[in-house]
Parts: C-alpha cells; sequence; structure tokens
C-alpha cells in the first residue's frame, strides 16, 4: 500500500490537473435579456471543457495506446515521461497520474458526482468500500461521492496483439448542500440498458441519441442514484450523445425556461445550430428554450449535450473536493486525512483486475453483476 506522503502527493497532483486553485462562483441561468438569442457564447474545447450549472466539467479522454504488455500496461517504453503526471500526448496516448497502467491510482472525492461514459476500451474500478469493476465499450458508471470516498480508475491495455483505443467522457455533477453528505455508492448503466432514440430526416439522413440522462419522447434514461440532482424530473437533468451521418438534421427537444444547455461539437467537420455554424471541437451555451435544427456537414457529426436546471449554490472546489464554503473544504482535507474514507482494502492504489475478467461491477453490500 502507498504510504501517507504518496497520498499526500497525489492530492497535490489531483489539484492541479483540475484546476488548482480555489475559487466561488454562484451558478445562474442565463439573464432574460439574451432570451432571444440562441448561442449565448462559442469556445474552442481543451483538455477540460467548461460546463454550466448544474455540472463542474467534462474531460474527454482519446488516448490510442499500442499493445498491451503483460501488467496491462503499454507494450512500448516510457521513457521521457513525466510518470505520476503525463498529461502530454506524446506517440497518441498519456499515462496520466498511472506509472505502470495508465490511470487514475486511489484518490478521494467528495460532495458531487462523476459520471464515466466509456465509448472505446476498458475502465477497472475499485474504491475504499470495497467495491470493484470493469466497464467499457458504451457502458457508464454514475458514482455518487456524496460524504466521501476513495476511488481508482485505471485503464487496463487488455489486447496483447493489437493496438488499444481508449475513448471516454467523465463528467463532475454537484450535488446542493443538503445532498453532500449522502452515502457513497456507484450505479452501473450497462450499454445494454442505455435506450438508442433514432431519427431519420426527410432526405433518409440518420440520427442516433444515446439518453444517458433524462429522457427524448418516449425513451428515458436508466434511474441515475437516488440522491443525484438528477433524480428529479423537474431538474431536467439530460447527458446527450448525439452521433449523425453526413449532411442528417435534427431538432434539439425544447427545454423550460432557466434550464441550462451547453452542446459540444467534438467529431466532424462542421456543424449548424439553426443558422449558426459551430466549428469543430467547439462548445457553445445556448438557449434551451428555443427550438434549435442541428445540421450535420459532411463528415457527419458526434456531439455532446450536457443540461440541467441549475442548483444556483455557491462552488467552493479545490482538486477533488466540491463544497459550498472555504471552511467546508478545509474540514473535507481534516476529515480525509483522519479517515482516509474508509482506507484502503486494496494491495495497490494503481489495482486493476484480472486480464481474463469481463465487464462486472462488485458493490459494496456484495452485490454482484456480470456482464461478460
Amino acid at each position: 500500500m502507498a504510504d501517507s506522503s504518496n497520498r499526500r502527493s497525489f492530492l497535490k497532483k489531483v489539484a492541479a490537473a483540475t484546476g488548482g486553485a480555489v475559487f466561488a462562483a454562484k451558478g445562474l441561468s442565463n439573464s432574460e435579456s439574451n432570451m432571444e438569442k440562441l448561442i449565448y457564447t462559442k469556445k474552442p474545447l481543451g483538455f477540460q471543457w467548461e460546463t454550466q450549472d448544474p455540472f463542474l466539467f467534462c474531460v474527454h479522454h482519446e488516448d490510442f495506446y499500442p499493445e498491451g504488455n503483460e501488467e496491462m500496461g503499454p507494450k512500448a517504453s516510457l521513457a521521457g515521461r513525466n510518470l505520476g503526471q503525463d498529461f502530454l500526448i506524446k506517440d497518441g496516448w498519456r499515462m496520466y497520474h498511472g506509472e505502470k497502467v495508465p490511470g487514475f491510482p486511489g484518490h478521494p472525492h467528495r460532495g458531487f458526482e462523476t459520471v464515466t461514459v466509456v465509448r472505446k476500451g476498458m475502465v477497472d474500478h475499485s474504491d475504499s468500500l470495497g467495491a470493484s469493476g470493469r466497464y467499457g465499450d458504451g457502458d457508464v458508471q454514475w458514482m455518487t461521492a456524496g460524504k466521501g470516498i476513495q476511488h481508482a480508475e485505471m485503464f487496463p491495455i487488455l489486447k496483447r496483439d493489437e493496438p488499444n483505443t481508449l475513448e471516454l467522457f467523465q463528467i463532475w455533477l454537484n450535488l446542493p448542500k443538503k445532498d453532500k453528505f449522502v452515502k457513497p455508492h456507484f450505479k452501473m448503466l450497462w450499454r445494454d440498458s442505455i435506450p438508442n432514440y433514432m431519427y431519420q430526416d426527410n432526405n433518409g439522413k440518420q440520427t442516433v441519441v444515446e439518453v444517458i440522462a433524462g429522457r427524448i419522447e418516449d425513451y428515458k434514461a436508466p434511474a441515475p442514484p437516488p440522491s443525484s440532482w438528477a433524480a428529479r424530473n423537474d431538474h431536467e437533468v439530460a447527458i446527450w450523445n448525439i452521433k449523425m451521418e453526413a449532411g442528417a438534421k435534427w431538432m434539439l427537444p425544447t427545454a423550460s425556461e432557466g434550464v441550462n444547455r451547453t452542446v459540444y461539437f467534438y467529431e466532424g467537420d462542421s456543424l449548424s445550430l439553426n443558422t449558426d455554424s459551430l466549428d469543430h471541437y467547439y462548445m457553445a451555451e445556448v438557449n434551451a428554450q428555443i427550438p434549435t435544427q442541428i445540421t450535420a456537414g459532411s463528415d457527419g457529426a458526434s456531439v455532446l449535450v450536457l443540461q440541467g436546471k441549475p442548483i444556483g449554490e455557491p462552488v467552493v472546489k479545490h482538486g477533488p473536493f466540491v463544497m459550498n464554503t472555504r471552511q467546508e473544504l478545509q474540514q473535507a482535507y481534516i476529515d480525509f486525512q483522519q479517515t482516509r474514507f474508509g482506507g484502503w482494502p486494496w494491495d495497490r492504489y494503481d489495482n486493476v483486475h484480472d486480464r481474463s475478467k469481463g465487464r462486472f461491477a462488485k458493490h459494496a453490500d456484495g452485490t454482484i453483476e456480470n456482464k461478460s
């Protein structure tokens, strides 16, 4: 097991990777003076994507790993990499905080939720409650950190005779003050449980929407964890991953006044929102009340939509903790130092499961889901 100095070092690394500085903000919906505008703002996307309340941020991981070695790490030299903090793409991939296997060894969270949407590749989960899992290739893990949990998110390189691609979104969704100390747990949204809404326009072009949260017509996402801000229908939280054929057109459903909506265009050559254009790898904060036709360019388009009623509370965060006041943030660090949020029951902080295991989830209460 890692010693306390390693844990302190890791906390510093997590803080650096997630923006570092403490800030306080009150997320509010867009002003009524802008109601006639469809797009409030456009911004280019970097590694960490900006979000609107109730979301905290989103990261798009895309790594093209080589063949795997016997330890489920990359079969390639790691020379020249800043191991433990490898966030610069070299040869098409990164190790992140991993030193043998890519990923994020055991680290704490409090006060929010992580939604991990894995498009390609696998993620190995281990946590301080003794729960574990392997999921990917379309699966989603929705974890409520609540009062505090440690977890590891490792990216095992399973194929030894061909390259391994990893693509995922990790989305941080805030919890309101009244729910920041709920009991932590996670829920699996396996790929066969996530509805796919399909639409064909007048030209026969198809749009497919993975409804990860929220609903589109009669297509309703699996229920999120019970304490999630997304658990109440009137909060209108939506996570939609949209795939469009070249030239396809589709109308985004409208939402209620005050609901925040952000459109992330992450794949394709061009995209139109009504008469406005959006460049590749750009985001747009849009007015969710205005009927909006999305039109894909000649290469098709992949779009992520995050939407929800704002919580509207102060946000004070640093690294892995998200609270409402500086005092609560300081207490989170004290509590972690004293309790380790239950400790770490695994032999190593970068725990990975046996290569032969398929997709599974073992929950803290002993419940096991096998999807192999």
